[in-house]
């Protein structure tokens, strides 16, 4: 099943900027969706929905920082671009600190915001493509017992089996059992593979130092 194409959300009060920078948006390829206050794009905002936010930085019903805000308030990983009437410094430091991935003055060649959206873009499927990885492999670590699980804590520090039995007070072939189920339910021939799958997720597990 293919993702639904990316969409560019355009939030601007300014009825000639939506219409102007809309077209000028589809010409080159990109979905877009135009709304004329904050409130109206808040409103319908979904964050299954892939694509990228490009907000008027000063609106006279919101301040873009707010609307930034208030995204963040609501977990939205969903890049956001300011595009400002102004090189307002200071507001453009904020919006970055906060998490913007760039800012684009109304001024500046239409192929910047254009780039910058096409880097935006790119930048929501990276992140998307990490949290299906990361829920995936979530997924196979709750799958364990929690026996395995200690079992998987003890492999990912380096610890062969006679070890891993020593530590947990059982027998070194009830381990090796424990350990296939492990590498089966993870999905890995290798304990490199395993500690890779692992660390990429962070994963935290039983202390190792006794049963």
């Amino acid at each position: 099943m293919h993702s639904p194409q990316p969409t560019v959300f355009l939030v601007d009060d300014e009825a000639t900027v939506l219409k102007i920078v809309g077209s000028r948006l589809r010409a080159a390829g990109f979905v877009v969706a135009e709304f004329s206050a904050a409130a109206e794009f808040l409103a319908i905002y979904n964050p299954a929905e892939p694509g990228c936010l490009v907000l008027d930085m000063a609106m006279p019903d919101v301040n873009g920082l707010d609307v930034q805000q208030q995204l963040a308030a609501l977990g939205s990983e969903m890049p956001i671009i300011f595009f400002s009437g102004s090189a307002d410094v200071p507001m453009c430091v904020q919006a970055m600190k906060c998490g913007a991935v760039d800012f684009v003055t109304k001024a500046a060649p239409p192929t910047d915001l254009v780039t910058a959206i096409g880097k935006a873009l790119e930048h929501d499927r990276l992140a998307r493509q990490r949290r299906v990885e990361l829920d995936d492999i979530q997924r196979r670590i709750a799958s364990l017992t929690p026996r395995e699980r200690m079992v998987l804590a003890h492999i990912v520090t380096g610890k062969l089996n006679k070890q891993i039995a020593g530590d947990l007070g059982t027998a070194e072939k009830t381990i090796k059992v424990h350990r296939g189920r492990v590498m089966a339910k993870m999905r890995v021939v290798s304990v490199a593979e395993l500690v890779r799958l692992v660390a990429k997720c962070g994963a935290s597990f039983p202390s190792v130092n006794g049963p």
